[in-house]
């Protein structure tokens, strides 16, 4: 609305603010031609004949309306060319700074060596608790990680790595949402879950996120039990297999919910307090874990297992990165301008905060550190 009005009031001339106008439109129309080439080569898998086809019919009679309308530049017709190179801009300098950010995780990773040298503690106390920690590596350890032993005295018992990703799909069913794997060797507690999301999913990232985390990861570790005989070595640890699991019918641990609190559970019940949001009015309820008895489970498995359930019952913290970009002293002063002033603007002004995932900020632990690209 701001840039209408400011195209009106600058120009004050119907036929100035239909030049630009015309090029606008016909440039979207020339542009949106291109893309449903691709469509059709990409999405319908059709023959690329039929796409060139497609582009040579339609491209060019919309090339001879972009034509006439090049002649109406200098009188109005350079107001979209402008705006369409400040957004770009804009948009190259975000992908810009991201990019330079997620190039420097990956290269200063937390080497699989100096985790194993650690322990099983990492060299510090490990207290009752799962520790969420977000990232946006899928492999590795990040080097946020690094910055939290070094600034935290002790660090929970189940430590699991979660990255949200989206994925070119427009929804995700729940049963294939979760993609876990293990960091390290099993006495380390420490996992890795890849939670995707097609580009139409409602990122809903309350209690029931915790307990399906838990669930998932307690079917990996029963799966992951029967390859066993795995030597878990530096190479392997840091390329650890993934899988996706969802809750099936044999599993020995269950979510019940239930408003009583005095039912009888096979072998182990945890109870994790939590609210259910109903449409009315809000009543709590009670989020049940069952460790039910089997004879063929391992020993083994079964402790980890009642570990992970423990842990959750204590409660689970969320660890967030709060990271600072900035450039090297000896870049460019352009790259120090799209680094320190544009990107870091970009970052603090247009982007939703990390509570949009609804993290209880009383769970919540951020760490600063900054990022030299």
């Amino acid at each position: 609305m701001c840039l209408c009005l400011a195209v009106t009031i600058g120009f004050r001339d119907t036929n100035l603010i239909g030049h630009a106008y015309g090029l606008a439109v016909v440039t979207v129309m020339f542009v949106t031609t291109c893309l449903m080439s691709l469509v059709i080569i990409i999405v319908w898998q059709k023959n690329i004949l039929v796409a060139l086809s497609f582009l040579v019919i339609f491209g060019s009679i919309e090339l001879l309306y972009i034509s006439t309308c090049l002649i109406k530049v200098p009188e109005g017709g350079w107001v979209p060319l402008v705006l369409s190179l400040i957004f770009m801009a804009i948009m190259y300098v975000w992908h810009y700074g991201t990019s330079k950010k997620y190039e420097f995780d990956s290269q200063n990773k937390v080497s699989m060596k100096r985790i194993l040298s650690l322990g099983p503690s990492l060299g510090m106390v490990r207290v009752p608790g799962i520790g969420l920690i977000y990232t946006d590596l899928v492999t590795g350890v990040p080097a946020i990680f690094g910055h939290f032993v070094t600034n935290l005295p002790a660090f929970h018992r189940v430590l699991v790595f979660v990255c949200i990703k989206s994925v070119q799909v427009p929804y995700v069913p729940s049963d294939e949402r979760y993609l876990i794997g293990r960091i390290g060797p099993k006495e380390y507690r420490m996992f890795r879950c890849i939670v995707r999301y097609g580009y139409k999913d409602v990122h809903q990232e309350n209690y029931d996120f915790e307990n399906q985390i838990v669930q998932n990861i307690s079917e990996f570790i029963q799966k992951d039990n029967e390859e066993d005989s795995l030597d878990y070595n530096t190479e392997m640890c840091s390329t650890a297999r993934m899988a996706v699991f969802s809750t099936s019918t044999d599993s020995v641990m269950k979510i019940v919910l239930s408003d009583q609190e005095n039912e009888r559970s096979p072998v182990h019940k945890f109870h994790v307090r939590s609210s259910e949001i109903d449409s009315f009015t809000p009543r709590k309820k009670e989020v049940r874990f069952e460790l039910l008895k089997s004879p063929d489970i391992d020993p083994r498995v079964r402790q980890e297992l009642i570990d992970l359930v423990e842990a959750r019952e204590a409660g689970v913290a969320y660890m967030l990165g709060h990271s600072h970009v900035k450039a090297k002293k000896s870049s460019s002063i352009l790259k120090k301008f799209a680094i320190d002033i544009a990107y870091n603007f970009l970052r603090k002004n247009c982007r939703g905060p990390d509570v949009a995932f609804n993290i209880p900020h009383i769970s919540l632990i951020e760490v600063g550190m900054i990022y030299y690209v």
